[in-house]
């Protein structure tokens, strides 16, 4: 039987912990796979569906594509996308063993954060804008 004099946590307050920047890279890593996943279910499989349905059809969905909402909706798709992909090189990387001690996988946790943003400014500017 276990310990009745051992301390257990009653409440663990998940907003006041100090999550460390790798931890925080992966829990974005899961939100832009879930937001991926949830966007192009909800989103994409239609509109794919009225691009193909007539020449009209797809005419009103340019129209749709140029509020800017649907193109900042499309930003958000675009750094999920890309966020998703350079974290996911980075934990094959890691899964090879390669940038898993303390230094390098915060260096590999900035450099996941800032090309993300950095590919989702520069490929949405010249896709959506």
């Amino acid at each position: 039987m276990a310990d009745a004099t051992k301390k257990r946590p009653v409440y663990l307050n998940l907003v006041s912990i100090r999550l460390p920047l790798p931890g925080f890279v992966s829990i974005l890593h899961r939100i832009s796979g879930a937001l991926l996943f949830l966007l192009l279910l909800i989103f994409g499989v239609g509109w794919f569906a009225d691009s193909l349905a007539s020449p009209s059809a797809f005419a009103a969905l340019k129209q749709t594509f140029s509020y800017p909402i649907v193109r900042l909706l499309l930003l958000v798709a675009l750094w999920a996308y890309l966020h998703h992909f350079c974290a996911g090189i980075r934990y094959l990387l890691m899964d090879l063993d390669i940038g898993v001690t303390l230094a390098p996988a915060r260096m590999s946790s900035y450099a996941v954060l800032a090309v993300s943003i950095l590919l989702t400014l520069f490929v949405g500017s010249w896709l959506l804008w």
